[in-house]
């Protein structure tokens, strides 16, 4: 049996939704056409990589051996497709980013003047999505570049391999937990809540960076928030928007709300450990880009060690010099 590549788009699907009928509509096939397909795949691995008794449906422990391979080759074809094309055109010249959305709003446009007045960029393009798109759009090899908020505690991008990607962080951020203020000016919600009145909480879904983060530090934390989650969204502006209005608290980046923080649209609703010191990382792929893209990297990883050297030479609120050595994710 030959198999089709279309199969491990099929795979990634399903891995991705959890559902069969979901990873169907995606790939835009019918559910009996799509499960064929799957069962056509397995017949080549020559064993079953899903397990079919639950919902989500969930990976096999082969499965889980072969979804890296799978990643990986759906990468590197999309990538090298992408820059056959770009070798035949002008774009070859193109920085081409993606970019969470908070990160696009406060960071980026700053971050590109500064390297913009050391070295000329040429053309560029931005993605913003959440980080989970972020991801496939790299994946895809339609992207060169991704800049997202990291933690220790959490993986940078969780379907980028550090075999296959490498970062460098190239400042840092904070995600405040906010609310709005009362009629004194007091937090109108404050951590940590309690059992009998638990906080209402405007919470990150599972596609953001942001919520991963907080989720791994909740994990970890010795005196947990008590939360009802009242919204969910990944996009921080939207729960910015709901803060200010009153309904709940949420962890929001400090680059994004220094504004409504100094004129008193939103307060902090505790004591300043319950902020979340986090990274903002530039990753890559490992293998070598465009010449357009290779100069890039190297001028925003010098540019990144001479503001860690001159913290004064950086007057922009939304991002702090830090140590820059490349990291793996």
């Amino acid at each position: 049996m030959v198999m089709e590549l279309s199969w491990l788009d099929d795979f990634l699907a399903l891995v991705d939704s959890g559902n069969f009928s979901r990873a169907a509509e995606a790939r835009h096939l019918t559910q009996p056409a799509f499960s064929r397909r799957i069962r056509a795949l397995e017949d080549w691995v020559g064993t079953p990589l899903f397990d079919r008794a639950g919902q989500p449906v969930a990976l096999t422990e082969a499965g889980r051996r072969f979804r890296p391979f799978a990643d990986e080759t759906a990468r590197r074809l999309l990538q090298g497709r992408e820059e056959a094309r770009l070798a035949a055109q002008t774009e070859a010249a193109t920085l081409r980013f993606a970019a969470t959305h908070a990160l696009s709003l406060t960071f980026f446009p700053h971050w590109l003047r500064t390297l913009e007045s050391r070295a000329r960029l040429g053309a560029i393009t931005l993605a913003s999505d959440s980080l989970e798109a972020c991801e496939r759009i790299m994946l895809a090899g339609q992207a060169q570049f991704l800049l997202c908020h990291a933690h220790a505690q959490s993986a940078a991008a969780g379907r980028l391999d550090a075999d296959a990607f490498r970062s460098v962080v190239v400042g840092s951020d904070r995600l405040v937990p906010v609310t709005a203020p009362d009629g004194v000016g007091a937090p109108r919600h404050r951590l940590p809540g309690g059992d009998s009145a638990p906080l209402p909480h405007l919470s990150y879904s599972r596609e953001s960076g942001m919520g991963r983060i907080l989720e791994a530090v909740r994990a970890s934390s010795p005196v947990p928030a008590v939360l009802d989650t009242v919204f969910t969204s990944h996009l921080a502006a939207v729960l910015r928007t709901l803060a200010r209005d009153g309904r709940g608290v949420a962890w929001l980046p400090e680059s994004l709300i220094a504004e409504d923080l100094g004129r008193g649209a939103l307060v902090p609703a505790g004591e300043p450990h319950w902020s979340v010191p986090v990274q903002i990382r530039l990753i890559r792929p490992r293998s070598r880009q465009s010449k357009a893209a290779e100069n890039f990297w190297t001028l925003a990883v010098e540019a990144a060690l001479w503001r860690n050297a001159d913290p004064a030479a950086d007057s922009a609120p939304v991002a702090h010099p830090e140590p820059v050595a490349e990291k793996e994710l």
